[in-house]
């Protein structure tokens, strides 16, 4: 089974783009996020082979998962608040047989405001929520748009992110305390090497300069790291017309 994570941009605004993508690539799963659209009733999706289920929102956020197989979602927020209405978490059972997640979370810029706290305590829900997960010992992939950089290996200019919340010790702390609790990084697994990025600016050059950042990852339980055979970054989508400034990273389990 496929796996793959994609920041869309707005959905209606990368249809083609995405829907070119799901036919050329053929994932099995895919986990979508910004779709910045209260309407997801996309026909397109259903036409190119896939179930979709999603948690939309007007102009920001949202988030999607598309799969061939059935599709039972389990939750449509991120527990541990009620009052948060943001569309940022969708969690659904795959197939009677893998659990995926796709995540969308916060920004945290500028981190001398409440958005910076806000990421952090959104973080903390998601460790919880994790750890809840793991207790299952089921096939988990927790999949989205993290805007963490791990480490400076994950950013081309750390010394011009040291301000970023991308970048700051409390955010690199709350995702290792998530991936610390037994999960494992899909693409570090398997491919550690430099400068590889999942999303690059639209200005300056950034993506023919390769000055890109390392924010969307899978997270895998360890029972879908157990079955883990290859995982990757697709380029491809970034470098058609009108992309978004992300780029579908993916994972393959033998499930």
């Amino acid at each position: 089974m496929r796996v793959a994570s994609f920041n869309v941009n707005s959905v209606k605004a990368r249809l083609t783009n995405l829907t070119d993508w799901l036919r050329e690539a053929q994932p099995d799963v895919v986990c979508l996020q910004e779709l910045k659209t209260i309407d997801v009733d996309l026909p397109e999706i259903g036409d190119a082979g896939y179930n979709i289920v999603a948690v939309g929102q007007k102009t920001y956020n949202g988030v999607a998962i598309l799969a061939k197989e059935s599709i039972e979602v389990e939750e449509r927020r991120l527990p541990g608040d009620e009052a948060d209405e943001q569309a940022r978490y969708v969690q659904a059972l795959i197939g009677g047989r893998l659990r995926v997640a796709s995540i969308y979370l916060p920004n945290g810029n500028p981190i001398d405001t409440d958005k910076f706290s806000y990421k952090l305590g959104w973080m903390a829900r998601l460790r919880d929520h994790a750890a809840g997960l793991l207790a299952l010992e089921e096939p988990t992939v927790l999949a989205g748009d993290y805007n963490v950089c791990p480490t400076d290996g994950d950013v081309y200019d750390p010394f011009a992110f040291r301000d970023d919340a991308l970048c700051q010790p409390q955010s690199r702390a709350a995702l290792r305390r998530i991936v610390n609790l037994g999960y494992t990084d899909a693409l570090m697994a398997i491919d550690p090497g430099p400068r590889r990025y999942t999303y690059w600016d639209y200005q300056g050059g950034a993506l023919q300069r390769n000055n890109g950042l390392r924010i969307d990852h899978l997270l895998l339980s360890p029972q879908a790291a157990d079955r883990l055979l290859d995982a990757g970054v697709d380029k491809a989508p970034r470098e058609r017309e009108r992309p978004s400034d992300h780029t579908p990273v993916w994972c393959k389990l033998d499930i």
